[in-house]
C-alpha cells in the first residue's frame, strides 16, 4: 500500500460523516427495541452482549494489572473470564464491575462518537476490539460468535453506502444502550428466585462486604444513566 493510499485510509477512519435525519435515529431505535424486548429474538441477540460483557471483564482485568488467562463463550448466552492476580483488592473489585456495565458504557462511548460524526471510525473501532478478543477467546464457539461479529462490522464499513453504515452504527449503539438494561433486571429476577448464587453482585458483595442488592442498585444506575445520557446524545446529534 502507497503512502498516499494510507493517508487517504486514515482520513476515512479519522473523518467525520454527515449526521442522519432524525427519522433514521428514531427508526433504529425501534429496530433495536424490538430485538432487545421479545425473548426469541433476545434469546439470540444477547450473545452480542455477552461479548461485550466478558470483553469488559477482559478488559479491566488488563487494565488493573491481572493477567488475563481466557474468555469463554457459550451458546446459552453464558460467558466466563479468567483472570490471574490477587483474589482480593480493588484491581479485582474493578474486574468483577465490568461485565454488567460494559455494554452500556461502550454504548455510550459509541454515542459519544456519532454525536461528532465519526460513523466510520465507531466501525472500525469496534472491528479492532473484537480481534483484540478474539485472540483471548478459548472455545470454539466463542471464536465463532467473535469472528462473525467482527466480519459483519468489516463487511458493513467496507461494502455499504454511507447511509448504510449510518443506520447500522445507529442501530448497534442503540442495541447497546437498550440492551445493556435488560440483563440487570434478568440477574435481579434470578436472584429473586434464589439462582444466580455466584453471579458478579454476588462476587462484589463477597469483595466489599457490601450486600449484592447495593451492586445490583449501582448496575441499575450505571446501565439506565448511559441509556438516557447515550440515547439524549444520539437524539442530538440528528440533522433537523
Amino acid at each position: 500500500m502507497e503512502i498516499a493510499d494510507i493517508g487517504e485510509l486514515w482520513d476515512r477512519v479519522t473523518g467525520t460523516q454527515p449526521a442522519p435525519e432524525l427519522w433514521l435515529v428514531l427508526a433504529t431505535a425501534a429496530v433495536a427495541l424490538a430485538v432487545v424486548t421479545p425473548y426469541g429474538v433476545w434469546r439470540v441477540a444477547r450473545n452480542t452482549i455477552t461479548i461485550a460483557h466478558e470483553g469488559g471483564h477482559g478488559l479491566v482485568a488488563l487494565l488493573t494489572g491481572r493477567k488475563l488467562e481466557g474468555i469463554r463463550l457459550h451458546s446459552d448466552t453464558s460467558g466466563l473470564t479468567v483472570s490471574r492476580g490477587r483474589p482480593t483488592g480493588l484491581g479485582m473489585i474493578l474486574t468483577a464491575a465490568a461485565g454488567y456495565t460494559a455494554p452500556s458504557l461502550l454504548g455510550l462511548g459509541g454515542a459519544a462518537l456519532l454525536s461528532s460524526g465519526r460513523i466510520t471510525a465507531l466501525l472500525w473501532g469496534a472491528t479492532a476490539l473484537l480481534l483484540a478478543l478474539l485472540v483471548m477467546v478459548r472455545n470454539a464457539y466463542g471464536m465463532l460468535t467473535v469472528l462473525l461479529t467482527g466480519a459483519l462490522f468489516l463487511l458493513v464499513s467496507w461494502l455499504t453506502d454511507p447511509e448504510v453504515q449510518a443506520a447500522f452504527a445507529y442501530g448497534v449503539v442503540w442495541f447497546l444502550l437498550l440492551g445493556g438494561v435488560r440483563p440487570v433486571w434478568e440477574l435481579q429476577a434470578k436472584r429473586r428466585r434464589g439462582g444466580a448464587g455466584d453471579s458478579d453482585a454476588d462476587q462484589l458483595a463477597r469483595l466489599t462486604r457490601m450486600p449484592a442488592l447495593i451492586w445490583l442498585l449501582f448496575f441499575h444506575a450505571v446501565v439506565l444513566a448511559c441509556l438516557i445520557a447515550g440515547g439524549g446524545s444520539l437524539l442530538d446529534a440528528a440533522a433537523p
